[in-house]
């Protein structure tokens, strides 16, 4: 043991030697010159109030210029800290600017019958409106309840129809546009007709989306305000039906208006108009700009697969179409994405308890930067004032009964007017700003120091060149003794004898 001790010593020794050595080529300081230093420091420096401290020849004012540097000091640490705190808060501020422009980008809109089957064609299969309501689960979170009237048909549809076709059946005998459904089409003053609308599946069936976002170049615009685009629909009540005994006892349109970019979401976002009612629209354009986190919660780097545009309610439907084509294997053709399409009996074996396992777990979750779908940096709305009138007046309705060659009871029960034009041609824009840049903190931070210090960066690193020299003396002295405290002073005699004592024991 004690011959891999020495060895080590030996090493130590030699290694403090070497250091020894080098250091005693620079030369160190005597205590005059190192006084002589502090001195020279102290009335050169551009740190206010020092030099004052030191050439003084008075007591008292040499206590008066102490107390004022110091207190100077403890205000400016405590002003540094005050503002430090401040920005790592990460505070933010809201401006609001109005844009007036010659023209203006029209929205999409999105239109749906409230009745969303053919009545001959949910005659033959009642059993759709609750197979619909399995396959829409994708699209809004809702409980299937087992003690649904039909619920044991279903099942028994499920086991009889394997390879029925719910997306072709729905696109067949749901909702449709032509010409005996939207009777008038007019945007800004010219005329319009079904081409001009791009089919679109919802939780209501077949929907219609005008002015949609797959042709860039076909969007439309408007230079006046006060006109836009104006419709006349025929739900035809005889037609289309639903089923009451799943809240659908309304009869009419229900529209969305949206950006061009973006996915409809009618779920909780859709007006309605009733059937002889002319609803009268009136929209303005509002941009939002979000901070990225800290400041904000929206996050630049999510880029949607199947959307050009990040928009939350897209982003949930990515999520969910993930999930479910990882535990099933199959993907619901409400969501986007590329994959086998999930048939009758995976919905309700395999899809449907994946979304009920999606929410309870939270796996698709929204608003905060760490959320699956936080909120867009950037998004375009449309806040719409809505107002009523009854449709059509006596006279007009004569007309209509004329023109379509139908009774004045079915134009009063059937017909729905719709009317949306912008209010002016302007867009406003929302946008969360940071309160604090790191230009302006570091500006207050120099400005803090220069009204208490009439400190600069240069004055920083004077006092930072003067603690390193002094560090460096310390440590040069610090090793030079070194030698000098490990060699110490012999013990003394009675502690040898006791040692030797211990020894002989």
């Amino acid at each position: 043991m004690e011959q891999t001790e020495k060895p080590k010593g030996c090493a130590d020794k030699g290694l403090l030697e070497k250091i020894k050595l080098c250091l005693s080529k620079k030369p160190l300081p005597s205590p005059s010159d190192r006084r002589k230093f502090d001195h020279d420091f102290a009335i050169s420096t551009s740190f206010h109030g020092v030099h004052n401290i030191v050439r003084n020849q008075s007591k008292i004012r040499k206590l008066i210029w102490l107390v004022v540097v110091l207190g100077s000091v403890s205000l400016v640490v405590w002003q540094i800290y005050s503002r430090l705190v401040n920005y790592f808060t990460w505070p933010t501020t809201t401006s609001i600017e109005v844009q007036y422009v010659e023209k203006i980008e029209f929205p999409a809109v999105t239109f749906c019958n409230l009745n969303r089957f053919q009545t001959d064609a949910a005659a033959k299969f009642s059993i759709i409106f609750l197979l619909w309501n399995i396959v829409s689960k994708v699209l809004h979170l809702q409980e299937i309840r087992s003690n649904y009237t039909g619920f044991k048909d279903a099942i028994d549809f499920l086991a009889s129809y394997q390879n029925f076709s719910i997306t072709e059946f729905v696109k067949k005998n749901g909702f449709y546009l032509n010409s005996s459904t939207l009777l008038e089409c007019d945007f800004f003053g010219k005329p319009c007709g079904p081409q001009d609308f791009a089919h679109v599946f919802t939780e209501y069936g077949n929907c219609f989306t005008f002015n949609h976002g797959e042709n860039i170049q076909a969007r439309k615009k408007v230079s006046v305000s006060g006109r836009g685009l104006s419709l006349l629909f025929n739900v035809n009540q005889e037609e289309f039906t639903d089923d009451p005994a799943l809240g659908f006892v309304d009869a009419g349109i229900i529209f969305v208006i949206h950006s061009p970019k973006k996915v409809p979401q009618i779920d909780g976002l859709g007006l309605s108009s009733p059937v002889g009612m002319h609803a009268r629209v009136t929209i303005r354009q509002v941009k939002t700009v979000h901070q990225e986190y800290p400041w904000g919660e929206c996050n630049p780097n999510i880029k949607l697969q199947n959307f050009s545009t990040y928009s939350t309610s897209g982003c949930l439907k990515e999520c969910k179409a993930q999930h479910i084509q990882e535990q099933c294997g199959c993907l619901p053709f409400l969501l986007p994405g590329n994959g086998i399409e999930c048939d009758l009996q995976k919905f309700y074996n395999c899809v449907s308890p994946a979304l009920d396992y999606i929410e309870v777990k939270e796996l698709c979750t929204v608003g905060k930067h760490n959320s699956s779908c936080p909120v867009p940096c950037e998004e375009t709305e449309y806040p719409a004032t809505v107002s009523y009138s009854t449709f059509p007046s006596q006279k007009a309705l004569k007309y209509l009964s004329k023109k379509l060659n139908q009774t004045q009871e079915y134009i009063r029960e059937n017909l729905v007017n719709i009317e949306i034009n912008y209010s002016d041609l302007n867009y406003k824009i929302t946008q969360q700003q940071k309160a604090v840049s790191v230009s302006e903190l570091l500006a207050d931070l120099g400005g803090q120091l220069g009204l208490f210090c009439g400190a600069s960066m240069i004055t920083i690193i004077e006092i930072i060149e003067y603690i390193f020299t002094n560090f460096y003396w310390i440590c040069i002295l610090f090793l030079l003794k070194i030698p000098e405290m490990t060699q110490g002073s012999p013990p003394p005699q009675h502690h040898l004898r006791k040692r030797s004592h211990v020894e002989e024991c």
